[in-house]
């Protein structure tokens, strides 16, 4: 299910130097830095929920695995039936709430990605909700201020679609293609 519970407004940050940006917002008002990189999805969901400040911002991506076998199907690393089953298993995570998706990804330093993952968050992903995925430079120092200015001034958009209505059709979000025929 796409976030829709009373907490406050949460963000994936993604992509290389996600522990260095989660780093610059220590000590900020009103918001909570959570690492959750690499646990589990049910876990993450609940830690997330339990916060009770306007800005939630961590670096667990509950379509981590949808993406990855995205990526490598076009990479032709992996079958078609990966990619179903990821997206299957994280359709079930969503319904049970033990996934939540978050408001906003802002993907760092996007440009430096390999170009498949690069069409992923700009295209497969971007597509349903484009102005939810904001690229962002990686930060520069501990002291870096962009994500904290990022954070205030986070556009307004259409939420997301619910992921059920999206998610089984991502093998046919072809990479270059997304977007020109639908």
């Amino acid at each position: 299910m796409a976030h829709t519970s009373g907490t406050g407004t949460i963000v994936a940050v993604v992509g290389a130097g996600s522990d260095e940006a989660l780093e610059t917002l220590e000590g900020l008002a009103g918001v909570e830095a959570l690492s959750l990189r690499g646990t589990e999805p049910a876990l993450a969901a609940r830690r997330i929920a339990a916060a009770s400040v306007p800005w939630i911002v961590h670096d667990a991506d509950p379509l981590e695995h949808v993406a990855a076998a995205w990526v490598e199907l076009y990479e032709e690393r992996a079958t078609l039936g990966t990619l179903e089953v990821e997206v299957q298993a994280t359709l079930a995570d969503f319904e049970a709430g033990r996934a939540v998706m978050p408001d906003y990804y802002i993907v760092l330093d996007p440009d430096q990605a390999d170009a498949t993952w690069r069409h992923w968050w700009c295209g497969a992903l971007g597509h349903r909700a484009p102005r939810r995925i904001l690229p962002a430079a990686a930060a520069s120092s501990p002291r870096d201020a962009a994500l904290r200015r990022m954070l205030r001034t986070l556009p307004t958009s259409r939420p997301w679609p619910e992921p059920a209505s999206w998610l089984p059709g991502l093998p046919f979000a072809i990479p270059d293609r997304v977007g020109l025929h639908e």
